[in-house]
């Protein structure tokens, strides 16, 4: 693999880009909360309930651009222009559709979806507040993102990275600006927070929009949006379907986890809340190398260089073991810096240091599955597996053990925590044992 210097310069040119823009992404949760805890407690809460119907939005919408994103790497191998843009066209109007509910749903029902979440008053009269701005800017994610999926899968991992990167600042300075009130203006609080996501979304669209028509670059051609491909459309239901059931399992089950910690104590509760903040953004190297293998491997298989396709996904395995164990490293190595910029009672720091202990080895599991199932996997359009393996695991393991744990047995705060941790950890042989079978070596393309 070192004597393969394209393998390498694929890899750094293609996954690095994808790692800062996820990383930059987490970063903007991570400055939502501490601005507005900074004011009130009820402000962060209300904001972290209410963008749970963002959270259930990104369960469409990610399945939905992932899979046209494994369609687009394998017809971008073989250079089908024509076909790429079709697949776009159906990811368009789907996460156009998805876009237009969530919408709706934030801005004229906004009292019906936060009853969902919570019956304290407060925090409703609050998360109305945020939603009736915010909602507009689900209206537009969909779209950015369809466009940031093709500049992705041809070549142009930077540029995405580019515009995420510059939203992203954008959103956590206008934050800043906007909720506390800088250079003479009101302070805005919840408002400035909803303001701040609106306008970098809005810009991030317009430059992920004015990009795309630059030479080299892949833009949708909107007489394309009505016109019906079917054999296409049953291709990426193939991949789709399956991608949106284990999206769907997998956001039911964190939530899950999330309300078992909940019930265990405020202490329970904080130390999972730290551990949940560190955990998302080490994990952003193990979901950029899962991009950009699954990028990689497309490409391969997609030009019908299956060979080539197996040993990039070969070298990737060994890539995966050496991620989780760095990001192990990482996780340890955080928790005391963590806590320079969090209060936490002695309680919950004493068990923030024993989850992090149990969270450094399921991140070893974290970074395999990722790039296996995410990345490899799913570049050969082999996205049935991700389904079941979460059906059998996370929902047939882990979440039992958890809520029996919680509501029966009354285990200690670590060890329910260790069973959420199960999901991860018990994967790997299944993993690895269909790994070796090479079903995921697959020319998907026409």
């Amino acid at each position: 693999m070192r004597r393969d210097k394209d393998f390498i310069s694929k890899l750094v040119k293609t996954a690095l880009p994808i790692t800062l823009q996820n990383l930059m992404l987490a970063m903007v949760a991570v400055s939502d909360s501490l601005m507005l805890g900074n004011l009130e407690q009820n402000f962060m809460a209300a904001v972290t309930l209410a963008t749970q119907i963002q959270f259930v939005q990104n369960m469409f919408m990610s399945s939905t651009v992932e899979a046209s994103a494994i369609l687009g790497a394998q017809y971008w191998g073989k250079r089908d222009r024509d076909s790429l843009n079709s697949i776009f066209c159906n990811t368009f109007k789907i996460c156009g559709l998805f876009g237009l509910i969530t919408f709706v749903g934030c801005v004229f029902f906004p009292r019906w979806l936060m009853l969902v979440f919570t019956n304290e008053e407060v925090l409703i009269e609050i998360g109305i507040t945020y939603l009736k701005i915010a909602g507009w800017s689900y209206l537009l994610t969909g779209f950015s993102q369809c466009y940031l999926a093709i500049m992705k899968v041809t070549d142009h991992p930077d540029t995405t990275a580019k515009i995420s990167s510059f939203a992203v600042v954008l959103n956590i300075i206008l934050n800043a600006v906007f909720i506390f009130g800088l250079f003479g203006l009101p302070a805005m609080k919840v408002k400035g927070a909803a303001l701040a996501t609106l306008i970098a979304r809005i810009v991030e669209l317009v430059m992920a929009v004015g990009v795309s028509y630059k030479t080299n670059y892949i833009h949708i051609h909107f007489k394309e949006i009505f016109k019906n491909h079917k054999e296409l459309f049953r291709d990426f239901l193939k991949c789709w379907l399956p991608l949106l059931g284990a999206f769907l399992l997998w956001g039911v089950g964190f939530t899950s986890y999330t309300a078992f910690m909940g019930h265990l104590g405020t202490d329970a509760a904080g130390a999972n809340s730290i551990c949940a903040i560190v955990r998302d953004v080490i994990c952003c190297l193990c979901n950029g190398l899962a991009s950009g293998a699954g990028i990689m491997v497309g490409h391969e298989l997609g030009a019908g260089n299956l060979e080539k396709g197996k040993e990039y996904g070969d070298r990737m395995v060994l890539l995966a073991f050496l991620c989780g164990f760095a990001s192990s490293v990482l996780m340890l190595a955080g928790t005391p810096f963590a806590l320079k910029f969090i209060k936490l009672t002695p309680g919950a720091t004493s068990l923030l240091y024993k989850m992090m202990i149990v969270m450094s080895v399921y991140m070893i599991g974290r970074a395999v599955n990722t790039i296996l199932i995410n990345g490899i996997f799913a570049a050969g359009g082999d996205t049935l597996f991700d389904m079941y393996s979460l059906a059998v695991v996370m929902w047939g393991i882990a979440v039992p053990s958890a809520f029996l744990g919680t509501f029966v047995f009354h285990w200690s705060p670590v060890i329910v925590y260790a069973c959420t941790c199960l999901d991860e950890v018990g994967k790997i042989p299944w993993v690895l044992v269909h790994f070796k079978k090479h079903k995921w070596v697959k020319d998907l393309t026409r």
